[in-house]
């Protein structure tokens, strides 16, 4: 990506997913070219009671199925939250992914963040 030097705009926005997949990767935020990301924050609830849950959050780089774990078996207790604050960027076609694992979880994801297209 060229670094930009005319007009663009940028823009808070936010994404949620209601019950994370324990199966498969959801997308939280599907970069697209010429967009700058820069995530603010992503609050992870246990929504079952259940004391085995575990959370992921990954990038895929350039959506060429390498990937860059950012959070890696990360446990949120029964009915409890999990709040990521750390400021990062993805950039590009990126894909910022998220799972839990153990069967029977049900996670919902509320992320913020601010994208710059520049397109």
């Amino acid at each position: 990506m060229a670094i930009p030097s005319g007009g663009g705009s940028e823009v808070l926005k936010r994404h949620y997913l209601h019950n994370l997949d324990h199966s498969a990767a959801q997308i939280l935020i599907n970069g697209e070219s010429n967009h700058i990301y820069t995530v603010l924050s992503i609050i992870f609830c246990e929504q079952d009671g259940d004391t085995d849950c575990e959370i992921y959050l990954r990038n895929q780089i350039d959506g060429s199925g390498d990937y860059i774990f950012l959070l890696e078996q990360q446990p949120i207790p029964a009915n409890g939250t999990f709040v990521w604050s750390d400021k990062f960027v993805i950039q590009e076609t990126d894909h910022l992914e998220a799972y839990c694992e153990n069967s029977g979880n049900h996670v919902d994801v509320y992320i913020s963040y601010i994208e710059q297209d520049w397109s």
